[in-house]
């Protein structure tokens, strides 16, 4: 099958199937599902250690024929080698400009001795009466089925077969839980809230920010003319989410630090555990190479279909703001927003005129009914208490407003009472 490597740095590799033949034409692959899940197999199967993870499998089209694109991400564990020929020079290799040559043994011990051990996966978990309800759930969601044996699937668990610091990250209890800070100013001197998210599965958490991110902090401005209806946000709403599932995902959690997020009248800050050096490291990181710092959480986002590939977070985070938007620190990655003042100049605009400021549709629903109906809308499925913490309202009062909603056919309970949820009515 015609293959092509296309990009290769120090981090990451493409690799596409099926793309030229020797005049340069797209050949395309017949049958590319069965393709794209023989490769996935065969990755996870043949290779070790383990590069789930590290690597997508992905589908395009080009010139009307289909193509297969594989991402292969750097791993930490190098050196990784072909199962059956084990740590030698028949199951090691390394690319040399464009032949692939057996790895000489002592490098192969070199790049063992490296091998950073360091990692989420290796780490001990503080407990280990671990339970995995609400992972199971969001699976269930995804279509997916986790089966008995999913925490060895998902490495969950250590060499001795105790449960991982990941697996603690995603239980349903444990002691991590990430801040969002909002202030009344530029600084930090009055603080009007600090919310705690988290003690508990860490998908569950980073659902909760982005919807209190997207739901209630970056508002929508609406304002409507004779002629058009102007809609602006405070922040580029992309940029926005990439940003904070970066921040989650990859955290440098054996620091015992958690991602931080702090709102202020002229920006927001989003800051995370973590170093990239200066040069060669941070053009990768720019580019969107950067090696996944923990891979188990990058599957099992990417698994519930909260990420797409490999790469693909940094070029929309830069789409909309420059590089600048970093500070670099030994211990510390922070990432600054600045509030868009076009957003606020209209906001204050449509104040002045008396008029409503609207936050998303219906546009005949108001105030707490118009901020709970869109979370609804944003993250369909969320159960009374879900929406309760999200919006920081008293549970009886979402109760009623649920009500509301729903008496205008706006919304409706899907499933049971125990694992139900709303959903806005289409």
């Amino acid at each position: 099958m015609p293959a092509q490597i296309v990009c290769r740095n120090l981090w990451l590799s493409y690799i596409y199937l099926g793309f030229f033949d020797k005049t340069g034409n797209v050949l395309g692959i017949e049958d590319a599902d069965s393709v794209q899940l023989k490769i996935k197999d065969r990755l996870k199967n043949n290779i070790l250690p383990s590069c789930l993870g590290l690597f997508d499998v992905i589908c395009e089209t080009r010139d009307n024929k289909q193509i297969i694109k594989v991402a292969l991400a750097s791993g930490s564990e190098k050196p990784y080698y072909i199962k059956k020929y084990g740590m030698s020079e028949k199951g090691c290799f390394i690319r040399i400009g464009s032949a692939t040559e057996p790895m000489p043994v002592r490098m192969i011990e070199d790049a063992f001795a490296r091998r950073t051990r360091n990692s989420i996966t290796r780490i001990k978990s503080p407990r280990q009466d671990l339970s995995f309800e609400q992972l199971k759930i969001y699976y269930q969601e995804a279509g997916l089925t986790l089966g008995d044996k999913f925490t060895a699937n998902l490495e969950l668990l250590t060499e001795d077969g105790a449960y991982n610091y990941a697996a603690y990250l995603l239980a349903d209890e444990n002691g991590n839980s990430t801040q969002v800070a909002k202030y009344a100013g530029a600084d930090r001197i009055h603080l009007l809230e600090s919310k705690e998210y988290g003690y508990g599965c860490l998908v569950t958490t980073c659902k909760r920010i982005l919807d209190r991110m997207e739901t209630i902090e970056n508002r929508t401005i609406n304002r409507i003319t004779s002629n058009k209806r102007i809609n602006k946000n405070l922040w580029n709403t992309v940029a926005l989410r990439e940003a904070i599932l970066n921040a989650i995902l990859h955290n440098d959690y054996t620091t015992e630090l958690v991602p931080k997020f702090e709102i202020f009248t002229d920006r927001i800050e989003i800051t995370s555990a973590g170093h990239i050096s200066a040069g060669e490291d941070r053009e990768d990181f720019f580019a969107g190479y950067s090696n996944p710092r923990n891979k188990t959480l990058m599957r099992v986002f990417k698994d519930l279909d909260m990420v797409e590939y490999l790469g693909s977070g940094m070029p929309r985070i830069l789409g909309a703001y420059p590089k600048e938007s970093y500070t670099f620190a030994s211990r510390f990655i922070r990432l600054t927003f600045p509030i868009d003042q076009e957003a606020l100049d209209l906001e204050n605009q449509v104040k002045a005129e008396g008029a409503l400021v609207e936050i998303k549709e219906p546009a005949e629903e108001i105030g707490g009914l118009n901020s709970l109906f869109d979370a609804i809308k944003k993250s369909p499925g969320l159960k009374a208490k879900e929406l309760s913490e999200i919006l920081d309202r008293p549970i009886d009062t979402v109760d009623k407003q649920i009500r509301k909603l729903a008496d205008k056919n706006l919304i409706e309970r899907r499933g049971s009472k125990k694992t139900g949820g709303y959903w806005h009515v289409e």
